[in-house]
């Protein structure tokens, strides 16, 4: 896979070293157990896969090179590159300005931008109709564009299912802006549909079968589809797609689901003129994670930390995996973790930070399991676990862990 040119403060000693020798053990990946690093009184069990992704490093490298390539002039992004606070605030320290929020409100307006303006694409992608208003300007946007390799995928995908006459279905948050980008370059070549969960699969499918009346099309899913969408014709023919940084499983449940509602409307033999196989659309890392994920749920991990940000979709998935075994703490950095042994972390649930007193608990050893979202830098991770080592001052030395971890 390609090597990326990112800053060197993004990456990290331990986590680093971490990932060469798993890299050297398991190139691979058919090993998804969690690396043990024991300091004696605490213990971190190390998720096999997390950190960036290749479209993370892909747009971080290109947003380094627009600001080497134009010293002069000023660097816009349309919105937050990556949903992680360390990242966005870096870029802004360098002068990139965000001309957008990440729910689409404008922060600058659009009569401030001009031709001579460089504007970068995020990893999430952007909608047809922005690109359109950038051009009209004069402005480029294929030319620092860091739209993700995977999420551009998706998008030809959408556009093969539509030449063949399917209606595209979209399993993602609705205001995600990887979604409002996939939503629309979709139904130019397709009546489109986004859907949030199972949930809403099911309700859609029993709308299809006839089991609830197409007047819930309206609704419950109205606002969620392309003009003009017929549920009375466009129902007839499906094929499922993701934004990307949503549970691969989720998204693999919702297509079988809808193959299932398929062919008992239209018969087993003939299933495949009404739904359309789509697994090659889904990402490898979303799928690495969550593997990572299911490794570190089957240890005897007394809590685990995630890090990453609280607007991140991929990171929030990742939480809501831990806590389904694992007490579990979502924080955005070391910052998090307080000197007098409490920990604010963030209810993702709630939509609100939390405190938690003596999070660490009075165990020896305690046993963590750590992981990180597709967007948040190793660095971060690596001084979340030093900060966690501060409070046993009997523990074991960084390098006398990480030279036994060589050896093995």
């Amino acid at each position: 896979m390609k090597k990326f040119n990112i800053p060197e403060f993004y990456k990290s000693g331990i986590i680093g070293s971490l990932k060469e020798a798993r890299k050297k053990n398991d190139p691979r990946k058919q090993d998804f157990t969690p690396t043990i690093l024991d300091f004696g009184p605490v213990q971190f069990y190390i998720a096999r896969h997390f950190g960036f992704c290749y479209g993370v490093e892909n747009a971080i490298e290109i947003s380094y090179r627009a600001l080497e390539e134009n010293p002069e002039k000023r660097i816009f992004l349309l919105s937050q590159m990556i949903h992680n606070p360390a990242v966005n605030d870096d870029l802004q320290g360098h002068g990139i300005r965000f001309i957008m929020d990440t729910d689409g409100k404008q922060l600058i307006p659009w009569d401030d931008i001009t031709s001579e303006d460089i504007v970068i694409t995020p990893a999430f992608g952007t909608t047809i109709e922005i690109e359109s208003v950038l051009k009209e300007k004069g402005i480029k946007p294929e030319l620092y564009n860091t739209t993700c390799p995977f999420v551009e995928k998706v998008w030809k995908r959408s556009e093969k299912l539509g030449d063949d006459d399917f209606t595209v279905i979209i399993h993602g948050k609705r205001m995600h802006e990887e979604t409002r980008a996939t939503f629309s370059h979709s139904y130019q070549n397709a009546p489109s549909l986004v859907i949030k969960d199972l949930n809403e699969a099911q309700i859609l499918g029993e709308i299809i079968i006839g089991k609830r009346p197409i007047a819930e099309f309206e609704q419950r899913f109205r606002e969620s589809a392309s003009e003009n969408f017929d549920p009375t014709i466009h129902l007839s023919r499906l094929g499922v797609v993701n934004q990307t940084t949503m549970l691969a499983t989720e998204t693999q449940g919702i297509a079988d689901h809808l193959k299932n509602v398929v062919i008992s409307k239209f018969g087993e033999t003939n299933y495949k003129n009404h739904f359309a196989d789509t697994r090659d659309t889904l990402c490898y890392a979303t799928n690495d994670n969550q593997s990572a994920t299911y490794g570190l749920m089957e240890t005897d991990a007394d809590l685990a930390i995630v890090v990453g940000g609280y607007n991140s979709s991929n990171t929030s998935h990742i939480a809501e995996l831990c806590e389904e075994k694992i007490p579990t703490y979502f924080i955005s950095s070391e910052k998090c973790i307080l000197e007098d042994g409490s920990i604010e972390h963030f209810n993702f649930h709630q939509g609100k930070t939390e405190f938690t007193m003596d999070f660490l608990l009075s165990k020896s050893p305690i046993k963590i399991a750590l992981t990180s979202g597709a967007s948040c830098p190793d660095a971060v991770v690596d001084r979340v676990l030093q900060k966690v080592l501060s409070f046993y001052s009997e523990s074991k030395k960084i390098d006398e862990v990480l030279e036994k971890l060589e050896v093995d």
